[in-house]
């Protein structure tokens, strides 16, 4: 939303910072968990080389869920972004003026009147957002097929489904749970864009 409210601000270059936080959002989390790879690897990774530690990122469990929401969010924040600029550019201009008149700063404006307008998109933000963690596969199946603390549900489903130890009912049953939380989501999700549409 931050990065949202600064290009919404019509800043010079602004296209090409929307190309450039948008451009992970084409990369398939297989590549993207190559690309952190290079970066996080233990013994020639960038960022050990950098701070000349030698930390395990994805091998450390107390480390590698938060390495792992690092590469996963460098994914998806221009998606959000873009979610939230639309949202931002649909706002009815009269509003922030009449807020300007009243005396209100700028973050209060925000605050009081933007945000509040913007209650559908971050509707379908909170929906997106679920719905992306929920069905998370390549990145953490790139990184260690899902073991040592990112033991994600469709990993799990995975690895019960058609791993070495078979266990096909298992899987089914998380695949069963991870369909109705998903369908919750989906749920709030459509009842929020057909209540728009009827207004």
């Amino acid at each position: 939303m931050f990065l949202a409210v600064l290009l919404d601000k019509e800043l010079r270059g602004s296209r090409f910072y929307q190309t450039a936080l948008y451009l992970p959002v084409v990369l398939s989390l297989a590549l993207i968990g190559f690309v952190w790879q290079l970066i996080y690897s233990r013994d020639q990774g960038l960022l050990n080389g950098v701070f000349g530690g030698d930390t395990d990122w994805y091998g450390d469990p107390d480390v590698n869920t938060w390495a792992v929401l690092v590469a996963a969010g460098w994914r998806h924040v221009g998606y959000i972004m873009l979610l939230y600029l639309a949202g931002l550019k649909g706002v009815d201009p009269s509003l922030r003026e009449a807020a300007a008149v009243d005396g209100s700063s700028e973050t209060s404006t925000f605050f009081r009147v933007v945000f509040p307008v913007m209650r559908p998109i971050n509707i379908i933000v909170l929906v997106v957002t679920v719905i992306e963690s929920l069905r998370a596969f390549d990145l953490v199946w790139v990184i260690n097929k899902g073991r040592n603390g990112l033991e994600l549900i469709s990993a799990l489903v995975t690895q019960n489904v058609v791993g070495e130890a078979s266990r096909i009912g298992f899987g089914s049953a998380l695949a069963t749970i991870m369909l109705a939380v998903s369908l919750v989501f989906i749920t709030i999700y459509l009842w929020t864009v057909m209540r728009e549409d009827k207004r």
